[in-house]
């Protein structure tokens, strides 16, 4: 799908930086953490902390570049038996699914972020930190995933409107055996 959409090309490399990054930026903590401890008993303090935040943030981004890319696990065991046209509503169907979940989760973390602000809320950690720091953070990467997941599914809607099935099937669904087995063949070649 995002071969097809430049800009949704554009959206999942920045996506996968910031994931990228984050996670890169975490490793290199946790390692600090760990020779510091080892090597001298000493300790940075609130390196937990930090990785969940870390992974509370990176979770949406990575969700919003599986969105894009069509990397989510599907089981397509009777997708392959169906009629075109049955396809392209399962195909529909299932983008139309992730919005719906992307949507709750943004509701959530808008409730989230305003009872923190309500009540001053702090992490129960050495830190103390402001919890409302981390989770506008949060609330950011969360709207990140829900854009995607909000407009692919219109677009998905259209499609079968106006009766393209095929395309919807090809943006949508799943990859066919024969396709992955010819990104791993073209893989393995760039190897």
């Amino acid at each position: 799908m995002s071969s097809e959409f430049p800009e949704a090309r554009r959206y999942k490399r920045l996506a996968s930086n910031i994931f990228g990054v984050l996670m890169l930026a975490l490793a290199l903590l946790v390692t600090a953490e760990t020779l510091l401890r080892k090597l001298f008993s000493i300790s940075l303090g609130g390196v937990d902390e930090l990785a969940g935040y870390s992974i509370t943030i990176g979770a949406p981004l990575a969700f919003a570049v599986c969105l894009i890319d069509r990397s989510h696990i599907r089981i397509n065991l009777l997708y392959i038996f169906m009629r075109p046209r049955l396809k392209a509503w399962m195909d529909c169907l299932s983008v139309f699914a992730i919005g719906l979940v992307a949507i709750f989760l943004f509701a959530f973390a808008v409730k989230t972020v305003m009872d923190t602000q309500t009540y001053q809320s702090l992490a129960q950690t050495p830190w103390a930190t402001p919890l409302i720091y981390p989770q506008s953070l949060w609330l950011i990467a969360v709207s990140v995933f829900v854009l995607p997941a909000v407009l692919l599914p219109l677009r998905a809607m259209l499609m079968l409107s106006r009766g393209q099935h095929a395309a919807l099937s090809s943006q949508f669904g799943p990859d066919t055996p024969q396709d992955e087995l010819k990104a791993e063949l073209e893989d393995l070649k760039r190897r």
